[in-house]
């Protein structure tokens, strides 16, 4: 079994999560694949032996995936894709569905648009580069310095901006010729959320699906605009979402278009807190995975 060390793991453990723990019984991990090695009376959809990941479609003070072995409802268990071992599983559903979910299902990105990308070295950051790509948009990176500009590159983004010395809008506009960017894809929030407001095309849409700057997010004054607050697990508790996006990773990762970046894999429960610390130095470029068992 495989896990991930995420942001959102490392937010809650430390109280900062937009929910608290519900002490003592709270439960930490998100995302992890593995073997079913038992079923509960009734389901039938599996079977032990089947290869299957976790929807991260739960609430940490119910469920929780940093074991070597763990129980979870049936509507919280999705098939692997064919062939997927299970680090690379573990680094894809979260990571991939919400790219998809925000960007594709709930701001319509569309062959030819432009995509504002903030936080692009994460692991949904990376996952929404690819992407954009498979569905024929054209992403702009953001990054806080210039250490990870090549890499981003390297992994697909067509621009890079870097956020510390660079006006994120009028580098857009630049980009795009003047009109602005379709969809912006925010994992911040913040008074920085009016910016990617500036940056998009009339009738763009905003989508934020996390809060790294807990201040109150302030918007644009460039109307008309749309903006999104995306929460991946209300569409992952729907049977019909995880089908089509399972359908979009799973073809993905089969041809090719969709690999996770994984940055580093850790061995063992006991390594758990080196893959938080790696995680807390942001250092890293991609998805922190633990080899559970």
């Amino acid at each position: 079994m495989a896990a991930i060390a995420s942001l959102r793991t490392s937010l809650f453990r430390s109280g900062t999560y937009y929910y608290q723990p519900t002490l003592p019984g709270s439960r930490l991990g998100y995302e992890a694949a593995g073997v079913v090695e038992a079923v509960g009376e009734g389901v039938t959809a599996y079977q032990p032996g089947d290869p299957v990941m976790a929807a991260a479609n739960f609430d940490f003070g119910v469920h929780g995936v940093y074991a070597e072995r763990v129980l979870l409802p049936e509507e919280s268990v999705i098939r692997r894709p064919a062939g997927v071992d299970a680090v690379t599983s573990a680094a894809a559903w979260l990571s991939y569905s919400t790219a998809y979910g925000g960007m594709v299902e709930t701001a319509g990105l569309a062959p030819g648009d432009h995509v504002v990308i903030t936080g692009a070295s994460s692991g949904v950051g990376t996952a929404a580069l690819q992407t954009a790509l498979r569905v024929g948009a054209i992403p702009i990176a953001t990054t806080r310095g210039e250490a990870k500009r090549q890499r981003l590159l390297e992994l697909g983004a067509a621009h890079v901006i870097t956020t510390d010395s660079e006006d994120l809008a009028k580098e857009v506009r630049r980009f795009t010729g003047g009109k602005g960017a379709e969809v912006a894809f925010d994992a911040i929030g913040g008074p920085g959320f009016a910016a990617l407001g500036d940056a998009l095309a009339p009738g763009g849409a905003a989508v934020l699906y996390g809060w790294l700057d807990p201040r109150p997010a302030q918007l644009s004054m460039n109307w008309p605009q749309t903006v999104h607050m995306y929460a991946n697990g209300v569409p992952a508790s729907t049977e019909s979402y995880r089908r089509r996006a399972s359908a979009f990773i799973g073809s993905g990762l089969a041809d090719g278009t969709l690999a996770p970046v994984i940055a580093e894999t850790f061995d063992g429960l006991e390594a758990m807190a080196d893959a938080h610390r790696l995680m807390e130095s942001n250092a890293h470029t991609g998805k922190i995975v633990v080899a559970l068992g």
